[in-house]
């Protein structure tokens, strides 16, 4: 799950609940938003190719090896960018319309 601006993963706290009760759920605060070290300017480049970048090693130091991305705001073009990275690694169970959030 990735936030958007200017929020964090806080932003999730009621839907995570509720999506961990069947799914294991992984919500990073972006570098420099929430609880993450914000780093200078001088120290990072706050891209959205940057932000995608250290998203991934995130995945990667996680060993995931299949998910679904849910993306909001700044979250959407890092999220797109890890899809895009990442295609047969994402994944989506298709919930019966009785079981959708």
């Amino acid at each position: 799950m990735l936030h958007g601006y200017p929020t964090s993963s806080h932003m999730f706290r009621n839907l995570i609940p509720i999506l961990s009760k069947q799914y294991h759920v992984v919500a990073p605060d972006l570098p420099g938003f929430g609880y993450s070290d914000a780093p200078g300017n001088q120290d990072f480049d706050y891209t959205f190719d940057n932000l995608a970048g250290t998203m991934q090693a995130f995945i990667d130091q996680l060993g995931l090896k299949r998910f679904a991305i849910y993306i909001f705001d700044y979250g959407a073009p890092v999220g797109l960018r890890l899809a895009m990275a990442n295609p047969q690694k994402i994944h989506w169970h298709h919930l019966p319309e009785r079981e959708r959030l």
